[in-house]
């Protein structure tokens, strides 16, 4: 059994959560001992393709000519595409179109979460393909609380011991919340509000242009960095806080919850069922309750739910993650 990864423009959204996602599949399928290329050029057995883009589907509808096995991973839904960039609620519909050309060339479907598989499963033509919701994974062993790094975080971005410090992740696009985190920055000047991730503003919506050009003295964004740095972040913040308003499942959630950080995030679809407010994280509607729960937390009202939050992560390690994709490659060879 040979795989072929495919992903297309793979150096422009290396940076993204779709670029780390790719990554993961790869560690997951060597784990596993699974084959794998890269390389379209190269003969394998199963199609196992992460991207929409033209191109990808030429790739797809040619390895349907073969006869080959395609295994389509949805990464992106009408849903998580309308609140991103200009001009994205215009096109959504024609976007969701696109979507279902491209998913209904595979023979299965995989997605992230039983959430995103909800949604494709209403859309017209894909109710009766099979989709299996198989999590993007973490690397655990990567993802550890380290002390010494956070002493490094704080060194590094001027932090002292004694600054309650507030991180966050995401591309500049509105659907990541990024507009109220700098609310809540504006809110809250007794804490320090860190923001990694980056994306070009020229395609930004006008309300997170404004919001990143904000200039504040307890307001920072370092821009895109390395996963070192982010574990760095994750070790040495107090707590993190995912604003955001749509996810088909959100990597930076779990790597949280593997560095047992304390975290808040909206209270939105995509996390019932796995996060529990109260349990595992704490949940927010709304910028008010964004505000109301981080100083509940930094007043010591609500305690401490990192090691409930650590088996998140435990249930999304990639070598569960490698074990469930190749029981989907077995299934599709069949």
């Amino acid at each position: 059994m040979k795989v072929l990864l495919y992903t297309e423009n793979l150096k422009a959204i290396g940076k993204s959560g779709l670029g780390k996602a790719i990554k993961h599949q790869m560690k997951a399928l060597e784990n596993e001992k699974i084959e794998y290329t890269l390389d379209p050029k190269d003969d394998y057995d199963i199609l196992h393709i992460n991207t929409y883009f033209p191109k990808s589907y030429m790739i797809a509808k040619k390895a349907k000519k073969q006869g080959k096995k395609i295994v389509y991973h949805a990464h992106s839904t009408e849903e998580d595409y309308k609140d991103g960039f200009i001009f994205a609620k215009q096109t959504s519909k024609l976007f969701k179109k696109w979507l279902i050309k491209c998913y209904s060339l595979g023979d299965v479907i995989v997605t992230p979460t039983l959430y995103s598989k909800n949604l494709l499963q209403g859309y017209k033509g894909l109710e009766d393909k099979k989709i299996y919701d198989i999590s993007n994974g973490i690397e655990i062993e990567f993802f550890k609380k380290d002390e010494k790094l956070g002493k490094k975080f704080r060194k590094d971005y001027g932090f002292s011991k004694d600054d309650k410090v507030i991180m966050g992740i995401g591309l500049y696009i509105e659907r990541k919340g990024i507009v109220d985190f700098v609310e809540l920055a504006k809110r809250l000047p007794e804490y320090k509000f860190i923001w990694f991730g980056y994306s070009p503003l020229a395609a930004a919506t006008a309300p997170v242009r404004k919001a990143v050009n904000t200039k504040l003295p307890n307001l920072f964004f370092p821009g895109y960095v390395e996963p070192e740095v982010i574990k760095s972040a994750m070790s040495g913040a107090d707590l993190y806080i995912f604003p955001t308003l749509e996810e088909t499942e959100g990597i930076p959630i779990i790597e949280a919850c593997a560095c047992k950080q304390n975290a808040i995030v909206r209270d939105i679809k995509i996390f019932d069922g796995w996060l529990e407010d109260g349990k595992n994280v704490y949940k927010a509607k709304d910028v008010d309750e964004f505000e109301k729960k981080i100083k509940d937390f930094f007043d010591g009202k609500l305690p401490s739910v990192t090691e409930e939050a650590y088996k998140v992560a435990l249930e999304r390690d990639l070598k569960t993650i490698g074990k469930k994709l190749k029981a989907v490659y077995k299934e599709v060879l069949k």
